[in-house]
């Protein structure tokens, strides 16, 4: 299915009854459940203008009820929380506390960096790659090598994100407001009054305390709608949640990295737990590979280490995981940047531009080919396009930590330490605080 098609079901509520069946089906289709069949009871039900809710529920519960087709070459078993292989062995962290503090803030910076960047392009219907390019090259910016530039008057052809006037080049004061970073700050306040030994309940409880309502999407907002309802974890998951293996747990989880420098089975494990609120199978394993990813980036020797590890913290059968090592084999056969992200594309542009798999994928190519630098990390992934915020935030975060604090100042200075944020009683916060509460939180160990 094209993108342009695509963007019917995705321009309506996230939870009306037609996208949820639409996206089920889809969901289902990618999972290795043979529901081809409902194609056409599913578009009439989808596209109509006042679809019957029943009759929508109703055939949403019959996909619901196939089997997956047991010759489907994945082994996706849904654990409630995955673990890394015992042969694995983690590496323990030498760093002083106040290098600590400068890698751990390093990857604050660098998430909201990263997301910044992205932000004003956050439409993978519209900026692919191409897409990207053309504007920046209009724009005299390609590479990327600082924030987006407008082009003033807006162009009908190039609709920047809603969020462009406060997230393109000269016009940002603080960290913008996004979700990417709502979520670390949500974290970090998760395991300050929870502690690490949290459970699902306790991520469900910080949610409705502190988070509102209509700055949740896709999963996350499903998963709110069924907590409102009175559901329980990890039912609240799974009911009517066509969403479930989308990037939102993704971008929860660095923070489970940050306060485990070293050890990235303990912050797969976290992240897994917090993400079994709101996702499954490959939208857990994604969670936990970032999570694993930005754990391993404070001691491992290099990216392609860090990456190794991380890939190790996830199911090998999985899909998440065939598709990384693709990305890896690309790098090390030879390919260039741009080859490697038409071969993403390519392979899995079937998917939403939202869903897990492609971003991760756009992730790993962003830090590979970006080789450390962390400029040329966050622009190749920002040139990468899909979930373009979302992927600039988790590869800054990790190529943060690998610099520190010696992030260029043309990225952080537009901050003036402060982030704006939807998260109740912390819009305003300092980075800088933020960092420091975030470095207690590594140094303890409960």
């Amino acid at each position: 299915m094209s993108n342009a098609n695509e963007l019917v079901f995705f321009g309506r509520h996230e939870i009306d009854p037609r996208t949820l069946l639409y996206y089920e089906w889809r969901q289902r289709l990618e999972s290795g459940y043979p529901v081809a069949e409902f194609e056409s009871d599913v578009r009439a039900l989808a596209t109509a203008d006042h679809a019957d809710p029943t009759a929508c529920w109703t055939l949403f519960d019959r996909l619901e009820n196939t089997e997956r087709d047991p010759g489907w070459g994945y082994d996706e078993s849904d654990l409630p929380e995955p673990t890394a292989p015992q042969s694995f062995e983690s590496m323990d962290s030498d760093l002083s506390d106040a290098e600590l503090f400068e890698r751990i803030h390093g990857g604050w910076l660098g998430r909201c960096v990263g997301c910044t960047l992205g932000k004003p392009l956050e439409n993978g219907f519209v900026w692919t790659p191409a897409r990207i390019r053309e504007y920046l090259e209009r724009a005299r910016a390609y590479p990327l090598t600082d924030y987006v530039p407008a082009l003033l008057p807006p162009l009908t052809k190039y609709p920047l994100n809603p969020s462009w006037p406060v997230s393109v080049q000269g016009c940002i004061d603080g960290a913008p407001r996004d979700d990417d970073i709502d979520y670390t700050v949500l974290g970090l306040h998760l395991l300050e009054t929870s502690g690490k030994n949290f459970t699902r309940s306790d991520v469900a409880d910080a949610w409705l305390e502190h988070l509102p309502f209509l700055q949740t999407y896709t999963a996350e907002r499903v998963a709110y709608r069924n907590l409102i309802d009175g559901l329980a974890p990890p039912r609240v998951a799974r009911y009517r949640n066509p969403y479930r293996e989308w990037i939102g747990a993704m971008i929860r989880a660095d923070i489970f990295g940050y306060i485990n420098p070293g050890d990235p089975v303990r912050a797969a494990a976290l992240a897994a737990r917090d993400a079994g609120l709101s996702h499954t199978g490959n939208g857990v394993y994604a969670a936990m590979w970032a999570a694993a990813l930005v754990a391993a980036a404070f001691t491992a020797d290099g990216i392609a280490s860090a990456l190794s590890l991380a890939q190790q913290c996830i199911p090998e059968g999985s899909r998440l995981s065939v598709a990384v090592a693709q990305v890896i084999a690309d790098r090390e056969s030879g390919m260039c940047w741009e080859q490697a992200v038409a071969a993403i594309h390519r392979r899995h542009d079937h998917y939403n531009w939202v869903h897990a798999i492609p971003n991760a994928c756009l992730v790993a190519a962003g830090l590979l080919w970006g080789a450390g630098d962390f400029t040329r990390t966050i622009g190749l992934t920002v040139q990468g396009g899909c979930d373009t915020d979302s992927n600039g935030a988790t590869a800054g975060s990790v190529a943060g930590i690998l610099v520190g604090t010696a992030i260029p100042a043309h990225w952080t200075d537009p901050f003036h330490d402060r982030l704006h944020s939807a998260v109740f009683g912390y819009d305003g916060s300092r980075i800088s605080d933020l960092a420091r509460r975030t470095r207690r939180l590594a140094a303890s160990t409960t």
